[in-house]
This record gives C-alpha cells, structure tokens and sequence, in this order.
C-alpha cells in the first residue's frame, strides 16, 4: 500500500530508541480486554509501533495484525509466531469485512482521522467485535523530580508540541465512535528505572526531537543536574508510574 503525503511520522526517526524506552502495559489489561469478545480469532493492533501491544494481544487472540503506517518501526518490530505484521495506514486497511474480534490503539488514536477510521472499524469488526483506545500522560515519580519533568514539558517545550498533544492531555475525552461504550476499570502502568533510562525516555518525545532540530541542543541533555541531584544515585531505581485512560466501545 501506497502511503499518502499527510501521514504525519513523528516516531520513525529513532525507532530503536521508541522500543528501547517507552514504558510497558499491564498484563492485567490485556486479560481484561480478551474478556470482553466472544471469540478469540483476530485481533488487530492498529499503529502498532515496535508491536509491544501485539505481542501481548498474541497470547489470548490466535492471530494479531499489527499495522503501522511507519515502516521504519514495522522493521523494528519484535517477530513473533501468530503475529502479522502490515505497513498501511488506520484508515485504509487491508483487513477482510468482520473479520476481527478485537481492535486496539495505544497512544495513538489522536494521530487518526477519527471519521474514516470509524468507517474501517465498522467495516473490519465483527457484530459484537470491541475497540479499545488508551492514552497516558505524564509520569509520576517523585515531587521534586515531578517538576522538573514537568517544567520541560510545559514551559520549555510548548510550542514544539504537535496540536493533536492536547487530545492526550484530555485523554481522549471528547472522542467518540458510533458504537457503544462500556465503563472501564482503572489500570496504572508502573516500572522501575535508573536515571538513564528516563533521560532515554525523554530523549524519545517528539518535541524533544522537534527542539533540537531547532536549536542546535537536546533539552533534556541540558536540564540534566536538575534531575540528577533529586535523584541521588543516578544507577539507583525509582519507581515510575503512570495513569492510564482507557476507553472501550462494542460495536452491536
């Protein structure tokens, strides 16, 4: 498939880093989530990335279609037996009609075109057949360290934010598809990470990339200190969690 020129990749540069540092998702959603459809066949990974959530998918569904319109992230993806994965795009995939038990989107729905990804999903998933979306925001370590984050993200890297950035500050709030919805559990994700792994983690955020592309200088490599000395042992691991917004809908 041909991919059009409004695809906005954000994420194929450092691909390996993407799969190195992002944060992992609970097992405990991904049971929850196979809970919810009648059949187990086909589930489908939509912008899949490096496949992190089609790996896990893979344990309760007997095949997973990851798709992304990056290539650059479909060759960094993990391989798998029962995993397939495809470059294309949300909106125009080479699904079969009903053919799909589950479909996902892990942070990244406010890259769609919500109205003709609607119509691809009505027209891939099964009656009965669920979508599920979820977004996370912010991390949560500490509340010195907190700030610090918090400062770069806001004041030193708002305007190197792409506008679709508020969607998943709203948590995809004001979204809707024409199915319906069902009220979720909360979930959280947590990890353990040195001081390393969070400047690698930062160092994968787009307007990070967006600010040294434009200034000559990595943003994070700068506020370094400030989040070495709240830290204390850089080698040391803090626990790091994040909230995680989950919406689902069933399509009748």
């Amino acid at each position: 498939m041909t991919l059009d020129t409004n695809f906005k990749d954000h994420f194929s540069e450092g691909s390996d880093a993407y799969m190195v540092y992002r944060p992992g998702y609970p097992e405990e959603l991904f049971r929850y989530l196979s809970s919810l459809t009648q059949n187990h066949d086909r589930a489908w990974d939509c912008a899949t990335g490096n496949g992190q959530t089609a790996l896990a998918l893979s344990n309760y569904y007997s095949q997973v279609i990851g798709s992304d319109a990056s290539q650059n992230q479909i060759s960094h993806a993990q391989q798998k037996e029962g995993v397939i994965y495809r470059v294309e795009k949300a909106e125009q995939s080479s699904l079969e009609n009903h053919s799909v038990d589950l479909v996902t989107v892990a942070q990244a729905l406010h890259w769609f075109d919500i109205d003709a990804f609607s119509s691809e999903l009505n027209r891939v998933l099964k009656p009965g057949g669920v979508l599920a979306v979820w977004t996370y925001g912010l991390l949560n370590i500490n509340p010195e360290i907190n700030d610090e984050i918090n400062t770069l993200y806001g004041p030193v890297l708002d305007n190197y934010w792409p506008p679709e950035r508020k969607m998943v500050e709203a948590g995809y709030k004001n979204i809707e598809f024409p199915f319906n919805e069902i009220q979720t559990p909360e979930f959280q994700m947590e990890t353990e990470w040195n001081l390393s792994h969070l400047v690698g983690y930062l160092c994968t955020w787009s307007a990070v990339k967006k600010y040294e592309a434009a200034n000559g200088v990595n943003p994070v490599e700068q506020r370094y200190e400030s989040l070495d000395r709240p830290w204390g042992n850089p080698e040391t691991p803090l626990r790091v969690q994040w909230p995680l917004t989950l919406r689902i809908w069933s399509k009748p």
